[in-house]
């Protein structure tokens, strides 16, 4: 674009109307948002779950009207910029403080996971990108990661009821691992740093991890946190290398394009967490973007849920839930038997 027309682009007055046009949709995310962060509080409930289920409930929003695109924007720009600040919780020092077997052990569980959900995709009549989608987004920070990973696959007429089974199917799975895996700790009798590694290492969303690792000690919801941001930190890198396979060996999408090697909503985390590691991000700005991210994440889930066709999402059928279930029990698996080792 010449350099006159994108000045034109972004006077004041062509802002000023776009952001009259978003405002609308915008504001209902917001609005369903605090919702769910209120009834989160009031009925333990993880707010990413409600977000979603209320998105859901007034999906009409979505459809037509005055906010059908500023819920979009909410939906894609609102969130890739969450994923972005994302980046600041991420510190390369404190999680070298678990020791490198620990490590090595969480990242193979993401590999292995991501592999796994390719090979057996078949066995339940999946494709190579909605398994691909469910794998890295139970392997790595799951609604967070499947926003991230889409952005990479090639598009079709699915691919937006993939992402939405597969958000909705990680938040409820996560939400039941939150409440089920803190008593399987208890009765394998792990001690306060293999609960953290077991929790950190196989729970979905971040949100759920530091529920159910504080809810057992504080030092395995240290534990936990610190495990579950390897996870995280693996994202960019899995993102960089799945761009860099589908550029060479899948089909274009169907305009003609292909996917970005690496969106700049990732090299914006890379870059936040970068200097996160290096700690040139002081403490207060580092929580308040950390806050900043999770209220983006929580309003980008809402929006998602506004544009949610929910007999589109479920008429996926049991094959795709059994999928999705199936990875879920297998990185547990894996975790859960490298602990053993350890141990």
């Amino acid at each position: 674009m010449p350099s006159d027309q994108l000045m034109s682009s972004l006077s004041p007055t062509i802002l000023k109307e776009q952001g009259r046009i978003l405002f609308p949709g915008i504001m209902v995310a917001i609005i369903v948002a605090i919702t769910a962060k209120f009834l989160s509080e009031h009925y333990a409930t993880p707010a990413m779950l409600l977000a979603l289920l209320l998105g859901i409930a007034v999906s009409f929003l979505g459809e037509e009207g005055k906010a059908v695109k500023g819920i979009a924007f909410s939906a894609r720009t609102l969130l890739r910029l969450g994923i972005v600040l994302l980046g600041v919780r991420v510190s390369m020092t404190l999680m070298l403080g678990l020791g490198w077997d620990l490590i090595a052990l969480v990242v193979i569980g993401v590999i292995t996971t991501i592999g796994f959900g390719l090979v057996v995709a078949k066995l339940f009549g999946a494709k190579w990108r909605f398994a691909f989608l469910t794998a890295g987004s139970v392997a790595i920070c799951g609604a967070s990661a499947a926003m991230a990973i889409s952005a990479i696959l090639p598009k079709d007429e699915r691919s937006e009821e993939r992402l939405l089974f597969t958000v909705l199917g990680v938040t409820v799975l996560s939400t039941i691992a939150m409440i089920a895996y803190p008593i399987l700790v208890r009765t394998l009798d792990m001690n306060d740093i293999a609960g953290g590694v077991f929790l950190g290492g196989t729970i979905h969303d971040v949100a759920q991890v530091v529920g159910a690792g504080f809810s057992i000690s504080e030092q395995t919801g240290d534990t936990a946190t610190l495990v579950k941001l390897i996870r995280v930190a693996m994202l960019a890198p899995v993102v960089l290398v799945a761009s860099l396979l589908i550029r060479r060996y899948a089909e274009a999408d169907p305009d003609g394009t292909t996917p970005p090697l690496l969106p700049s909503f990732v090299v914006g985390f890379l870059v936040l967490a970068t200097l996160s590691s290096f700690g040139v991000i002081p403490l207060i700005v580092s929580d308040f973007l950390s806050d900043a991210s999770r209220w983006l994440l929580l309003i980008a889930i809402a929006a998602v849920g506004m544009k949610t066709n929910l007999r589109q999402v479920l008429a996926v059928g049991p094959a795709a839930i059994a999928l999705i279930v199936t990875e879920t029990l297998f990185i547990a698996g894996v975790i859960l038997a490298g602990i053993t080792f350890l141990t």
